[in-house]
Protein backbone atom coordinates (compact mmCIF):
# COMPACT_ATOMS: atom_id res chain seq x y z
CA UNK A 1 0.00 0.00 0.00
CA UNK A 2 1.33 3.72 -1.32
CA UNK A 3 2.07 6.10 1.57
CA UNK A 4 -0.48 9.64 1.13
CA UNK A 5 2.57 11.95 1.29
CA UNK A 6 2.08 14.91 3.75
CA UNK A 7 3.30 17.84 1.63
CA UNK A 8 4.08 20.99 3.57
CA UNK A 9 2.02 24.76 2.64
CA UNK A 10 5.02 26.32 0.56
CA UNK A 11 4.68 22.75 -1.72
CA UNK A 12 0.72 23.04 -0.88
CA UNK A 13 1.19 26.47 -2.80
CA UNK A 14 3.07 25.37 -5.56
CA UNK A 15 0.70 22.70 -6.22
CA UNK A 16 -2.57 24.90 -5.88
CA UNK A 17 -1.26 27.84 -7.69
CA UNK A 18 -1.45 30.09 -4.58
CA UNK A 19 0.80 32.30 -2.45
CA UNK A 20 2.06 30.55 0.67
CA UNK A 21 -0.19 33.31 2.57
CA UNK A 22 -3.11 32.17 0.93
CA UNK A 23 -2.16 28.09 1.47
CA UNK A 24 -2.06 28.92 5.26
CA UNK A 25 -5.76 30.65 5.12
CA UNK A 26 -7.21 28.42 3.83
CA UNK A 27 -5.68 25.67 6.57
CA UNK A 28 -7.03 28.44 9.10
CA UNK A 29 -10.54 28.65 7.86
CA UNK A 30 -10.62 24.86 7.73
CA UNK A 31 -10.76 24.41 3.95
CA UNK A 32 -7.83 22.56 4.10
CA UNK A 33 -7.32 20.15 6.97
CA UNK A 34 -3.93 20.38 8.28
CA UNK A 35 -1.39 18.77 11.18
CA UNK A 36 2.21 18.95 12.47
CA UNK A 37 4.64 17.03 11.37
CA UNK A 38 7.52 16.14 13.35
CA UNK A 39 9.34 19.51 13.51
CA UNK A 40 6.53 20.93 14.13
CA UNK A 41 5.86 22.32 10.66
CA UNK A 42 1.96 22.54 9.47
CA UNK A 43 1.95 19.94 6.31
CA UNK A 44 -1.33 18.25 4.84
CA UNK A 45 -2.19 14.70 3.58
CA UNK A 46 -1.51 14.69 -0.02
CA UNK A 47 -5.33 13.13 -0.63
CA UNK A 48 -7.29 16.65 1.17
CA UNK A 49 -4.51 18.51 -1.11
CA UNK A 50 -6.15 16.81 -4.37
CA UNK A 51 -9.64 17.05 -3.13
CA UNK A 52 -9.38 20.70 -2.39
CA UNK A 53 -7.54 21.06 -6.29
CA UNK A 54 -10.80 19.54 -7.55
CA UNK A 55 -12.96 21.68 -5.94
CA UNK A 56 -10.87 24.35 -6.88
CA UNK A 57 -11.14 22.94 -11.00
CA UNK A 58 -14.64 23.36 -10.49
CA UNK A 59 -15.48 26.42 -9.12
CA UNK A 60 -13.66 29.18 -10.82
CA UNK A 61 -12.60 32.28 -9.21
CA UNK A 62 -14.25 35.53 -10.24
CA UNK A 63 -11.14 37.45 -12.17
CA UNK A 64 -9.05 39.30 -9.07
CA UNK A 65 -6.34 41.96 -10.22
CA UNK A 66 -4.74 44.82 -8.05
CA UNK A 67 -5.55 47.53 -11.29
CA UNK A 68 -8.91 49.51 -9.16
CA UNK A 69 -9.65 51.58 -12.11
CA UNK A 70 -12.32 49.55 -14.16
CA UNK A 71 -14.01 50.50 -16.84
CA UNK A 72 -17.32 48.37 -18.26
CA UNK A 73 -17.48 49.25 -21.84
CA UNK A 74 -18.16 48.11 -25.65
CA UNK A 75 -15.63 47.28 -28.75
CA UNK A 76 -15.63 49.61 -31.11
CA UNK A 77 -12.74 48.87 -33.45
CA UNK A 78 -10.10 45.90 -33.42
CA UNK A 79 -7.33 46.60 -35.85
CA UNK A 80 -5.47 43.08 -36.43
CA UNK A 81 -1.98 42.44 -38.39
CA UNK A 82 0.17 39.69 -37.95
CA UNK A 83 1.11 39.68 -34.37
CA UNK A 84 -0.45 42.64 -32.48
CA UNK A 85 -3.81 44.01 -32.29
CA UNK A 86 -5.11 47.42 -31.18
CA UNK A 87 -8.42 47.20 -29.23
CA UNK A 88 -10.24 50.33 -29.20
CA UNK A 89 -13.05 50.39 -26.26
CA UNK A 90 -16.04 53.00 -25.46
CA UNK A 91 -16.45 53.09 -21.91
CA UNK A 92 -18.75 56.07 -21.30
CA UNK A 93 -17.18 59.10 -22.25
CA UNK A 94 -13.88 57.52 -22.16
CA UNK A 95 -12.04 55.91 -25.16
CA UNK A 96 -9.47 53.59 -24.28
CA UNK A 97 -7.14 51.74 -26.66
CA UNK A 98 -5.19 48.87 -25.73
CA UNK A 99 -2.27 46.69 -27.79
CA UNK A 100 -2.22 43.20 -27.41
CA UNK A 101 -0.79 40.37 -29.32
CA UNK A 102 -3.66 39.25 -31.94
CA UNK A 103 -3.69 35.73 -30.24
CA UNK A 104 -4.82 37.44 -27.01
CA UNK A 105 -7.83 39.35 -29.26
CA UNK A 106 -8.67 36.25 -30.90
CA UNK A 107 -8.62 34.03 -27.82
CA UNK A 108 -11.03 36.89 -26.01
CA UNK A 109 -13.25 36.64 -29.21
CA UNK A 110 -13.03 40.53 -29.39
CA UNK A 111 -15.12 42.14 -32.05
CA UNK A 112 -17.09 45.28 -32.03
CA UNK A 113 -19.99 45.10 -30.35
CA UNK A 114 -18.43 42.45 -27.98
CA UNK A 115 -18.88 43.85 -24.16
CA UNK A 116 -15.63 43.96 -22.24
CA UNK A 117 -14.15 45.71 -19.56
CA UNK A 118 -10.88 47.66 -19.09
CA UNK A 119 -8.68 47.65 -16.78
CA UNK A 120 -6.00 50.49 -16.34
CA UNK A 121 -2.71 50.47 -13.86
CA UNK A 122 -0.22 52.29 -14.93
CA UNK A 123 3.36 52.89 -12.60
CA UNK A 124 3.41 55.90 -14.30
CA UNK A 125 1.06 58.91 -14.94
CA UNK A 126 1.91 62.33 -16.91
CA UNK A 127 -0.12 65.48 -16.15
CA UNK A 128 0.42 68.43 -17.95
CA UNK A 129 -1.00 71.92 -18.08
CA UNK A 130 -2.63 73.38 -21.18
Amino acid sequence: MALVPQLRMREVARLLGVSDDTARRWAESGRLPTTRDGAGRQVAEGADVATLAQALAEEPEPLRSSARNRLPGIVTRVVRDGVMAQVELQAGPYRLVSLMSREAADELGLEVGVLAEASVKATNVVVALP
